[in-house]
Formats: structure tokens, sequence, C-alpha cells
């Protein structure tokens, strides 16, 4: 008692006492006069953030799940679980070597023709064209040499006055218009023969090509004559000057003589083919590579490129790979699924925002998120990126797949995680906004609880949209500085 007299004895005992006071009468006020109703809070007004409050789960950024897309024995696997690979790695391969050196056969190819051709291949296919010009000079020769034999040598003999303009055969035949024919045929292979050796005559290399067609032309003329002469030997009709022995004898002269004459016209059409296939090669070769001789074989190395893709599998982008089930010497069939990877980028957090809240989600919203591992002493940063225009039901419900990502890497962050989103979606400026357990409803109409002096009463109020989790605004009805029930009264 003499201490506490003391205290009051000291000159600022009465501004302790008033302070006193002071609290005890705000005690009163806000909690005595109410004390009965529950707990209370003065209405004030003020910028509030909105936010949309949901759930979702962590995944990579980019995933995939990979196999091969042909059938095969696996050669190789070239990765482990855990492991970091880089984008385009081969992870593993079917056996393809016969592939491979398929696909660098044509890349070959294609260097070669981007590269054009050498002056030594030029130069090759010159001498090649030279030798087979010669060639043909000579085979053209020995083509009018060989039907000169046969024509004056052998075929004459059946003949009086052979080389005139009226040759007629020694011996009957029983078809005359076939005589006739032979006789007339005769006459004017002379003409053939001469034109001929003028043409050999006039032979040269550079002329070869040309002169060895119409040599072509002379060659058939002579055929037809020893073919239609030795029918006329067959249809012969023997006498006392020629005999039957006779007329067999000029059917071997001729048999001979056709042989010849064949053979010359097998060597002409060779030799001239050999030529014209060295002349095409040479021009080839002058010309070098065209673009679309190019683009073909450009086309022929991308065909033997995805050919050989389809024997291993790649890593579409940089990552760690997490399932490895490819096995060596194990038969695989095509788009079975046996290895998996995650990416490298930020994680991110899929969610599904009912319909009622959506309309205030936008890409770029930013977000505070925590993971259920972690708890809510561990906050991460992220950002809506993506909202799907279109629903997804869950539960019955239309929801809206909404992807956020992270805004920073942190390894404590895994695929799989249960994430609780807070998404940012504006601030409402000058607003009221309460708890919503203290609005409550009759018939319908949503009341609050307020004191006034004394007395609990109910207003009617009108509420807005709520600005974030267990909060509601309000629109009319209240005003600063009431005080209301955090239970509104039944």
């Amino acid at each position: 008692m003499k201490a506490f007299l003391k205290k009051l004895a000291f000159p600022g005992w009465r501004y302790a006492l008033a302070v006193l006071i002071v609290i005890a009468a705000l005690g009163y006020f806000f909690f005595g006069r109410g004390g009965d109703q529950g707990a209370t809070m003065v209405v004030t007004r003020g910028d509030f953030r909105q936010q949309v409050s949901v759930s979702g789960t962590v995944v990579a950024a980019k995933d995939a799940d990979l196999g091969f897309a042909a059938n095969g024995r696996i050669a190789g696997a070239y990765a482990r679980v855990g492991q970091h690979v880089g984008a385009g790695a081969i992870l593993a391969q079917i056996e393809n070597g016969d592939l491979v050196a398929a696909l660098a056969e044509a890349e070959a190819d294609l260097a070669a023709l981007k590269a054009g051709t050498r002056r030594e291949e030029i130069a090759v296919a010159s001498a090649a064209v030279a030798s087979a010009e010669a060639a043909l000079v000579d085979t053209v020769q020995d083509a009018y040499t060989v039907s000169d034999d046969a024509i004056h040598n052998k075929t004459d003999a059946l003949f009086t006055n052979p080389r005139t303009a009226d040759p007629k055969l020694t011996f009957s035949v029983s078809n005359a218009t076939l005589k006739a024919a032979v006789e007339r045929d005769r006459a004017d292979i002379e003409l053939v023969l001469a034109s001929w050796a003028l043409l050999v005559s006039k032979l040269t290399d550079a002329n070869a090509a040309d002169s060895a067609k119409q040599s072509q032309i002379y060659l058939a003329r002579i055929t037809t004559l020893l073919a239609n002469t030795n029918a006329a030997v067959n249809q012969g009709v023997s006498d006392a000057t020629i005999t039957a022995a006779t007329l067999s004898s000029y059917g071997t002269t001729l048999a001979t003589a056709r042989a010849n004459v064949n053979d010359a016209a097998a060597a002409l059409t060779s030799d001239s083919a050999e030529l014209d296939s060295a002349l095409k090669n040479l021009a080839l070769k002058q010309a070098g590579s065209t673009p679309e001789t190019i683009a073909a074989q450009q086309a022929t190395v991308e065909n033997a490129k995805a050919t050989l893709v389809k024997t291993r599998v790649v890593a579409p982008f940089s990552g760690i790979v997490t399932r490895m089930d490819a096995k060596v010497g194990e038969i695989v069939s095509p788009n079975t699924s046996l290895i998996a990877m995650q990416g490298d980028g930020l994680f991110q957090i899929e969610t599904f925002i009912p319909e009622v809240s959506i309309a205030r989600v936008a890409v770029r919203n930013r977000a505070t998120t925590t993971l259920d591992a972690y708890g809510s002493a561990a906050p991460f940063a992220a950002e809506v990126i993506a909202v799907d225009p279109a629903e997804t039901i869950k539960d019955g419900v239309p929801t809206y797949k909404t992807t956020l990502t992270f805004l920073a890497r942190d390894s404590r962050i895994r695929s799989g995680m249960t994430a609780n989103v807070d998404i940012e979606t504006g601030v409402l400026h000058d607003a009221i906004v309460i708890p919503r357990g203290a609005v409550g409803t009759k018939n319908g109409t949503p009341y609050v609880s307020v004191l006034d002096q004394g007395n609990v009463v109910e207003r009617s109020v009108m509420t807005g949209p709520s600005p974030a989790l267990g909060q509601v605004e309000i629109l009319s009805g209240l005003s600063r500085g009431d005080i209301i029930l955090l239970s509104p009264a039944p």
C-alpha cells in the first residue's frame, strides 16, 4: 500500500491514470458492450488485392514418351535414368549399318554433283568419244566391203548382165512377180553401192555418226535383195542348164552372204550406240550438274535420312532421362514407348479454374504458390502463361485449364507436387471488404449484424465478387466506422 501511495505521489501519475482510463473505455466500447454478441470488427475502406485461389499440379515444361518408328533389334542404349542429354542426342538405336552406308553414299554423290565435273573427267569422256568415232569409221568401211562382196562376188553369179540396168536371173522362178522384183532390185543396188563407195571415200571421224546412219539405210536395201534372191532360189525351177544341185549351191552362197551382211549390220548398230552413249556422257560432263539433278539427289539424301531416323530414338530437347527401358538385343515394334524425358525449362503448374472465377484470370497475372511438400513458409513466385479457351469438365463442372510457370529455377520443385496457388487478378480501390463468414442470409437476402448504440441490428447489404478466399466485397449497406459481428446473429 505504501508502494502504491509512493507511485501516486510521482508527478506523472496523472498521465498514467489517464492512459488506463482510455484503455478501459476502448475495451468497453469494442468488447464490453458487444461481449454477449462475440467478436467484432470496425468497417474500413481501402485498397484490396483480388485473388483467385486454386490448387494444381507441378508438371515439367516439356516432357516426352519416346519409341522407335521401325521394327528391329536394339543395337545400343546410350543414356541412363537421371542423365542429362542435349537436344538431338541419340538415346538408343536398332541395327542400321546398311542404312548408314546408304546415306553416306547418297551424301557423297550429292557432294560430287555440287562440286561439278573435273577437267580430268571431261578429258576421259572426250577420249572415249574419239575412240568410238574411230571404231565406227572402221565398222562403216567393213560394212561396205562385206556388202560389196555379197553382191558383186556372191550374188552376181546368179545373174546375167548384173551390173547393167537390165540384169536377169540365170534360172527360171515359179513366181514370176518375185523374179521381176529381184531383177529390178539388183539394178537399183548398183546405184546404192556406187553412192556408198562415194560416202566411204569421204569418211572421217567427225562425220562417222552421220555416215553410219546412211550406211544402215544402204544395208537394209542389200539385206532385202539378198532375202528376196534367196526366196527366188528356193522357188527356182531346175532344167538342163541349171540343175537342182546348182540351185542348191546358189542357196549356200547366198546364206554365207546374208550371214556376213547381218553381222556387219549388227556391228554397225552396236558401234553407233557406243558413239551415241559416249557423246551424251561427254555432253553431261561438259554441262555439269543441273539444278534439277542436284535437287533430285538432295531428295535421295533426305529420304535416306528419314529412313535412318526411324531406327533411332533422338532427344527432342535438352533435359533429363526419366525412363530407359531399351535393352540391347531386344526386338522392338514401332510406336512402343521405351524412353521418357523431362525438359530443362522452368517447371509449370497445371490447374483447372471454375467458370465463376475464370473471367478474372488472364495471361501475365502474377501468383504466389506454396507446395504441400514445404508448407506456407516457402512461397514461390509464378505467372499465368496460358488459359485454355475451351472448357474441361471436372466432376460435372465446367473448368478451364490454366497454366502457370515458376519465375525462377529451384531445386526443391519437382514434377508431380501439389501446388496451392493464389493468382492476383487486380485491385479493388476504396472498397469495403469483410470476412465472408460475417455475412448471413435470410429469405435469400444477405445481411450483416451491426452494433448500434449497444444493440445488435440486422442490416441488409449488397455483396460483390469475392476479391480473395474467405472475403467478400460489400457494395452497399455498410459505411466506414460501422461495427459488425464476425458471426452474424441468427
